[in-house]
């Protein structure tokens, strides 16, 4: 008897037998029309199960597992005898039952059949294969409550090891989340990647750090913070007043210097990044809402800090705030150099010498480089304008201002270009008769009369002047004066290159910085016939095309310098 009540001989097996019920290996049940003995149903007539093949391919020889010759089991298996076959005669066409084979651990490890009269040649390896269960047979293993039908060894899953003692967990079956269990991993994970190690209680459950709480809620509080201060700017932008100073400022004085083209918000930046106001927006504002607002010019402004934005557009509205340095047209380099050391508060002579010896690194075009016998190569590029300059800056960087003030405006009358066409060398030239047109006229209807009479004289073949030009102001440049009572002999006698007097043709260079109306007047001569002028008052000038007209407009200038 076995453990389950059930002999080696025809013995019915136990109820509570794993196997009870069970056909065999392979899944082959009672024969067809033949009662189980062991009460199961009648089951299909099973054809005979061919061992598997290994091994080279054609052979014709089966092979079982492990080299299974004339189908023998595993190893050294024992057989249970097979039940006397005492209605044989009467069954000639059922097969015996297949007999279950065990293992030396009591396990089935397959089934041994007779040989089957109307099965498939089994030398054949395309013969007829096992078949499963039948059709209309019913599945003992499909339901929850069966036993699971039994397996090869290689195949057996193995036996799950014995539970430790400890605590027993209810797990997630008994109504708890592995996320309230205190498990280390926020997403479920699949039960058969989990296996049963989780609850083993052989690893330390993780617990949730105070320190991850805290980093959540330090992030939403920056995120909150950060979200109410943009709208709160977001609101101040819109809606909001721009920020700015009350009254008339702290009592520091500051000097900002606008650029030229500045508008209202270039100006506010300027005033604020100085320190006078505080916000662009405010200043802004305060210009819109003053009439006169869109009058302020660039130059250079002496303001104080703090100041509301208000009393910044008021203040710089107001000629004391102004700190320009201004070049009037027909002035020298040598008066500008004075002008310039003073506004830097710096010793006299120090523009000067800035300019002699650095002049090429001030901007100067290239054709107004290199010309001999010029007295001062920046002479004619300081142009005439309004340039803020205060203590503090550098005499170059002033020059520099100015160099670039000339060629932009220059550039934008067509010096350059225009030269040739009016039978002068180069643009040099060009820029020198309009010094000459500006020391010796005083209105725009002169400057173009001016220019004809230099033009007619230096006309090859004048016989009215023979190439001489003789104006006073070229010998007043050499002396760095303006007299007009020079006599003849001291004009004529005086060997410079500059003295018209003395050399016909253009002096080396311009002899003063001429305003944009007297290139202007240079670039469109008049076409009168001109070749003479003078000047009775000081503030008109006459003109007359010949020698004998001059000299009568010269006894009257004596006459009245006489009489007065």
């Amino acid at each position: 008897m076995t453990e389950y009540g059930r002999g080696q001989g025809s013995e019915p097996w136990h109820p509570d037998d794993p196997l009870y019920g069970d056909g065999g290996w392979g899944g082959q049940q009672a024969q067809q029309g033949q009662p189980s003995p062991y009460g199961g149903q009648p089951q299909q007539y099973p054809q005979q199960p061919q061992a598997q093949q290994y091994g080279d391919w054609g052979t014709g020889e089966q092979q079982g597992y492990g080299q299974q010759h004339d189908q023998q089991g595993y190893g050294h298996q024992e057989q249970y005898p097979q039940y006397d076959q005492q209605y044989a005669p009467q069954q000639q066409h059922q097969h015996q039952q297949p007999q279950q084979q065990y293992d030396q651990n009591g396990w089935p490890v397959g089934a041994q059949h007779p040989q089957d009269p109307y099965a498939a040649d089994p030398a054949h390896p395309y013969g007829q294969q096992a078949g499963g269960y039948g059709g209309d047979a019913n599945d003992y293993y499909g339901t929850p409550e069966a036993y699971p039908p039994p397996e090869p060894p290689n195949r057996r899953r193995a036996e799950p090891e014995p539970e430790p003692d400890g605590d027993w967990d209810p797990g997630p079956d008994q109504g708890e989340h592995a996320f309230f269990a205190g498990g280390g991993d926020d997403d479920d994970e699949p039960a058969d990647r989990r296996g049963r190690g989780d609850r083993r209680g052989g690893k330390e459950k993780k617990r949730r750090s105070g320190l991850a709480c805290l980093v959540v809620v330090v992030v939403f509080g920056g995120g909150l913070a950060g979200v109410s201060y943009f709208g709160y700017q977001f609101y101040q932008d819109r809606f909001g007043s721009p920020e700015d100073y009350a009254g008339g400022g702290n009592g520091t004085q500051v000097t900002v210097t606008i650029p030229k083209g500045s508008g209202g918000y270039a100006i506010g930046q300027e005033l604020k990044k100085a320190g006078v106001i505080k916000s662009v927006d405010a200043f802004v504002a305060a210009q819109a809402s003053n009439p006169q607002g869109n009058t302020i010019q660039d130059g250079v402004y002496t303001l104080q800090k703090e100041m509301s934005a208000a009393s910044a557009v008021e203040l710089m509205l107001s000629p004391k705030s102004r700190n320009n340095l201004i070049i009037a047209e027909g002035k020298r380099n040598a008066d500008i150099y004075k002008l310039i050391d003073a506004r830097l508060g710096v010793t006299a002579g120090t523009t000067a010498k800035v300019a002699k010896e650095d002049w090429e690194k001030l901007g100067l075009p290239e054709w107004a480089r290199n010309h001999k016998d010029v007295k001062d190569p920046l002479e004619g590029f300081l142009f005439p304008s309004s340039y803020g300059v205060s203590k503090g800056q550098k005499p170059e960087d002033v020059l520099k201002r100015m160099v670039t003030q000339a060629t932009e405006v220059y550039d934008k009358l067509g010096v350059e270009k225009q030269a040739a066409s009016l039978g002068l060398e180069n643009p040099w030239q060009l820029l020198t008769v309009a010094s000459l047109v500006q020391a010796e006229g005083t209105s725009h209807s002169d400057f173009r009369k001016m220019a004809e009479v230099i033009y007619n004289r230096l006309e090859p073949g004048n016989t009215e002047t023979n190439g001489m030009l003789e104006f006073d102001s070229t010998y007043n440049y050499i002396k760095n004066q303006s007299k007009i009572d020079l006599t003849l002999a001291e004009l004529r006698n005086y060997d410079n290159p500059y003295n018209t007097y003395f050399y016909k043709g253009l002096p080396p260079g311009p002899i003063s910085n001429p305003g944009e109306d007297a290139v202007k007047g240079a670039l469109d001569p008049s076409d009168d016939g001109w070749f003479y002028f003078i000047s009775l008052d000081g503030k008109t000038s006459k003109f007359t095309k010949t020698n004998a007209e001059h000299a009568e407009l010269v006894k009257e200038f004596n006459e009245s310098r006489k009489s007065g």
